[in-house]
């Protein structure tokens, strides 16, 4: 899914849009026992709560694509009978309906999901009558031809309200205030069937995590039996090993500026031309860049099995999780320079008086902890 798909699902948490027929919920304590479950038909439901619904679903599709939402499709298996797919389809089409089907799933979520602590499972089920698009993309909400069905999975930690000092009109006094149990913004969930195109992809999933190191991929395989991409942060790790290992001995400064500043004009350029899918790079296209980039053909000898040996069978890399786009970031023991990516030419390498040094070309305007100094050369 891409980001204008995520932001029409999300436009239905609203009461003049709302899609979402059911809503179920099972709370669940530190040591994975079933406090209470709950199905209700969810716009019977007091109007001030309905908003604090719409917040948690609202959160359970935010982020970035492949840092936080991650697209994901189901292997053959899961989709015959008894595979992971397979039951997600079921639970869907019951609409919330059948209690041996919520049962099974929040069993399933409970015997998987690693946390510690009190978290609330929260399930809804939507119908969106699809609207259909102008060539200029406009909604023209009498002509749809697709109902899309779908359900959305919260997880919440749900915690003890802090502890402190409360006013009490009926004693006209403050007193310590009572401490309760509040239901906080999710950190993991998904939405089955994916919206991909603007209709129902039963053979995708997208997945949600408020943590981007912390996928939970025990609960991720045996939930949806999917594979995980690699995190962001384990991408970056990755790409910066490949360079490391690619370059060798000759893992110079000039080398790598080149490196980040060709894949800051690939990211400018893939935004210019506004193309919504999220730009990745594999094998092929990271050993073309450095090529462009002037590593030698010598050194590009063994970049396929090192590719492969640091990246795994999940060889593809989202460009904006492998560079600072917003940085180029210079790391001595004691300095650390940063430094507009479009301006890099600013910092050079050179040799003064015998020794290495880091250059930096200055203007009249020069601040030191923010008072505006006169350069003294």
């Amino acid at each position: 899914m891409i980001n204008s798909e995520i932001s029409e699902i999300k436009k239905q948490f609203k009461h003049e849009n709302c899609s979402i027929t059911k809503v179920s919920g099972c709370y669940v304590d530190g040591e994975k026992t079933v406090k209470t479950k709950f199905t209700e038909t969810f716009l019977l439901m007091p109007e001030e709560e309905t908003f604090k619904y719409f917040e948690i679903f609202k959160k359970t599709l935010s982020g970035r694509v492949g840092r936080n939402l991650i697209n994901m499709e189901f292997p053959l298996e899961a989709e015959f009978e008894g595979g992971t797919q397979a039951f997600l389809m079921k639970l869907r089409d019951s609409q919330l309906k059948d209690e041996e089907l919520l049962d099974e799933f929040y069993n399933k979520v409970i015997e998987n999901y690693d946390y510690t602590g009190n978290y609330l499972i929260l399930l809804l089920y939507a119908v969106y009558d699809i609207p259909g698009k102008t060539n200029d993309n406009i909604l023209m909400d009498d002509a749809s031809d697709e109902v899309y069905s779908y359900i959305l999975c919260s997880i919440c930690p749900v915690n003890l309200s802090k502890p402190g000092l409360s006013y009490y009109d009926d004693t006209n006094q403050f007193h310590k205030r009572i401490q309760d149990w509040v239901v906080n913004m999710p950190i993991n969930g998904f939405l089955f069937p994916a919206f991909n195109d603007r209709s129902t992809d039963i053979h995708s999933i997208l997945y949600y995590s408020k943590d981007t190191e912390g996928l939970q991929s025990n609960f991720v395989d045996q939930l949806f039996g999917c594979r995980l991409p690699l995190s962001a942060g384990v991408q970056k790790e990755s790409f910066q090993a490949i360079i490391q290992e690619t370059l060798g001995d000759e893992c110079e400064y000039d080398l790598v500026k080149n490196i980040h500043e060709k894949l800051n004009e690939i990211i400018e350029d893939h935004k210019v031309k506004e193309i919504a899918e999220p730009l990745t790079l594999d094998k092929t296209e990271v050993k073309n860049l450095f090529t462009e980039c002037g590593v030698e053909e010598e050194k590009l000898q063994e970049f396929d099995s090192n590719y492969e040996k640091i990246t795994g069978d999940n060889g593809s890399l989202i460009a904006t999780n492998v560079i600072n786009t917003k940085t180029f970031e210079v790391k001595t023991p004691d300095v650390v320079i940063k430094v507009n990516p479009e301006r890099t030419d600013l910092v050079e390498t050179k040799v003064v008086d015998g020794r290495r040094c880091l250059v930096i070309e200055i203007s009249d305007q020069v601040e030191i902890n923010g008072i505006l100094v006169k350069p003294s050369c």
